[in-house]
């Protein structure tokens, strides 16, 4: 009798270890309620920027690898009609909100809303490890979840929309 107890105990301990193992979001999920905050806030900060087309602000709250892919783009497309431009003059316009950044986030706001994950979406705390964390976004006609990378640079949380919604990653 006394074995089948221990049978018992010792499968039951590798069991839950077995979930922990198998289900590490839900240890990941219960984030310090003050970093979940930090968090939100600064993915609900960009999208509102963006839709106050405040290009400055919003250039801010994106991730560096995000900034570069957008420089990287623009000048490809501008050399792609015989004009050159220096990245670092490119990145001063958008940090500015100069011509180039206006023309890039209007076409931009021409394909995508952020009406849509500001009224029209539920959000709520994905994965949170280290210096990355996810937002889950469902939009209320989608089928499926969304998932925003947010990276922590230089001390504050940002949004990563390539690192989200680009095809290289």
């Amino acid at each position: 009798m006394r074995t089948d107890n221990l049978i018992h105990f010792i499968q039951s301990v590798i069991i839950a270890l077995f979930c922990l193992l198998a289900f590490p979001a839900v240890v990941a999920a219960a984030a310090d309620p003050k970093e979940t905050a930090e968090i939100l806030d600064a993915a609900e900060s960009v999208f509102q920027k963006m839709a106050a087309r405040d290009f400055p602000a919003l250039w801010k709250g994106l991730t560096t690898e995000t900034r570069q892919s957008i420089i990287a783009s623009v000048r490809k497309a501008e050399a792609k009609i015989g004009r050159e431009h220096a990245e670092e003059s490119l990145r001063n316009d958008f940090q500015s909100g100069g011509t180039f950044a206006r023309a890039y986030w209007e076409a931009y706001l021409t394909r995508f809303d952020p009406k849509t994950i500001l009224e029209e979406s539920r959000w709520s705390m994905g994965r949170v490890s280290g210096n990355r964390a996810e937002i889950v976004l469902r939009h209320r006609k989608a089928d499926h979840d969304a998932h925003l990378k947010m990276f922590r640079e230089e001390g504050r949380w940002r949004v990563g929309l390539d690192e989200t919604f680009s095809t290289r990653h």
